[in-house]
């Protein structure tokens, strides 16, 4: 069963270098003399005296230097990055902020100044790239009350994380608190060209959730953040400046830009990678594998157990139906895992920490890993089990149980050698989960 594991893990390896940024950002961006193609659109560089790029997670740094490939040598860009490691090497132009992940930091909002005062001096000359990833909720921010601090934007992030809310339910509270979410960052540039470009962690159909939706009208509401704090119980758990704002019945909240908002009459949307890109080449890799392959996406933002429990139930079906032959079932997405302990860990080792017990004895492997290296507070992507897992723990007096309650889920698999290590992979498309039958 070890040789599952192994297999696995090189379909993840496999699949990371397939999504390759610059590489993507050069295809789908063609640059044919000073015009560029964005998707069904494209504008002329030329009628433009300045390009700004303002570059937001995780996969900021690949993107802004993709897009300064595409557009280099006869146009330059400049701008700010806030990302969450030092980038491999400085970009000319640009103005590099460290911001915090999965926590907010003083960068974050430093970040946030900065790219608000750049915007405001953007006029109808000026081409504005806002190029998105994954983790620019907490990497990216400006409080919309100057009075709010750091440590209230961080007791807030808390609060929302912890909670059980799925992550359309979180923005609704970010955005509404926020000068840069909920289409505010648009907003600070309503006479530019502007183009967002984004790399996607979030469900076909729900871009708004991409970094907090800083460049899209805003689908939520005041009254959906109300619905969100009341609904979870986080009003006491505010810091007292925020709990001031939802205790006033909204009026003190304004409400985010919509659809017709002047902000977004110039102004272009267009994902490079998403969903599709991740099973496309995750489908190959197992497939190249020997495996009979499915992509199944309707687990996402599922509560953890109810999500393995049935992509467990569906590889087994898949076995059945492919007698003799090994299956492999790809999801992709996040799961709900609130946090009950004080370990090391996140969703991903956590869901490879259920499946250890459901799988033992079988001939199955589970690998559930983040595509942007990270997992949680962890400095793993994620995890790898197979039916050999429990046994091993069990000689090595580890008990799934009491790791799951602590949430310590990566301390369980790094003792045994199943952590899933990748560093910072520069990308953030979505979770991915790999189950094979042998």
């Amino acid at each position: 069963m070890a040789e599952l594991k192994q297999i696995a893990r090189r379909i993840f390896a496999e699949t990371l270098a397939a999504i390759d940024i610059p590489a993507t950002m050069s295809r789908k961006l063609a640059c044919i003399g000073t015009r560029i193609q964005c998707g069904e659109s494209g504008v002329d560089l030329a009628a433009y005296e300045r390009i700004v790029a303002v570059a937001v997670g995780k996969a900021g740094y690949a993107m802004a230097s993709g897009l300064c490939d595409v557009l280099a040598p006869d146009f330059q860009v400049s701008g700010i990055l806030a990302i969450p490691s030092a980038p491999p090497r400085e970009l000319p132009g640009f103005k590099t902020f460290l911001a915090g992940h999965p926590v907010p930091n003083a960068a974050s909002l430093e970040a946030g100044r900065v790219a608000l005062d750049l915007l405001a001096g953007c006029a109808e000359r000026t081409l504005v790239f806002f190029l998105l990833s994954g983790g620019g909720s907490a990497l990216f921010e400006s409080p919309l009350d100057p009075n709010v601090t750091l440590e209230d934007i961080q007791q807030l992030n808390h609060a929302l994380v912890t909670c059980g809310a799925p992550i359309d339910e979180m923005n609704a509270v970010r955005k509404h608190l926020s000068a840069v979410k909920g289409g505010r960052l648009a907003a600070a540039a309503p006479r530019a060209m502007k183009i967002t470009l984004g790399v996607t962690d979030v469900p076909a159909g729900r871009e708004s959730a991409l970094a907090s939706g800083p460049t899209l009208p805003d689908p939520t509401t005041v009254q959906d953040a109300s619905r969100v704090v009341e609904q979870y119980g986080l009003l006491e758990k505010l810091p007292p400046v925020l709990q001031a704002k939802f205790a006033r019945r909204h009026s003190s909240l304004p409400e985010t830009p919509k659809a017709n908002d002047p902000a977004f009459k110039r102004a272009q949307f267009q994902l490079l990678l998403d969903m599709h890109d991740l099973f496309h080449h995750a489908h190959r890799a197992a497939e190249a594998a020997g495996f009979v392959t499915v992509c199944d996406n309707s687990t996402d933002d599922w509560p953890l157990e109810r999500a393995a429990d049935f992509l467990l139930e569906r590889l087994e079906q898949l076995k059945r139906e492919n007698p003799g032959r090994p299956v492999c079932w790809i999801a992709d997405g996040e799961v709900i895992c609130p946090v009950t302990g004080n370990g090391v860990g996140g969703r991903n080792s956590a869901f490879a920490l259920y499946c250890v017990e459901k799988i033992a004895g079988k001939g199955i492997a589970v690998l559930s890993a983040g595509t942007d290296g990270v997992d949680g507070n962890s400095p793993a992507s994620g995890a790898v089990a197979d039916g050999d897992s429990l046994a091993r723990a069990r000689a090595a007096k580890l008990d799934p149980a009491d790791y799951r309650c602590r949430s310590d889920a990566y301390t369980f698999f790094q003792k045994l050698g199943d952590a899933v290590l990748t560093g910072p992979t520069g990308n953030n498309l979505r979770d991915l989960r790999i189950f094979l039958h042998a």
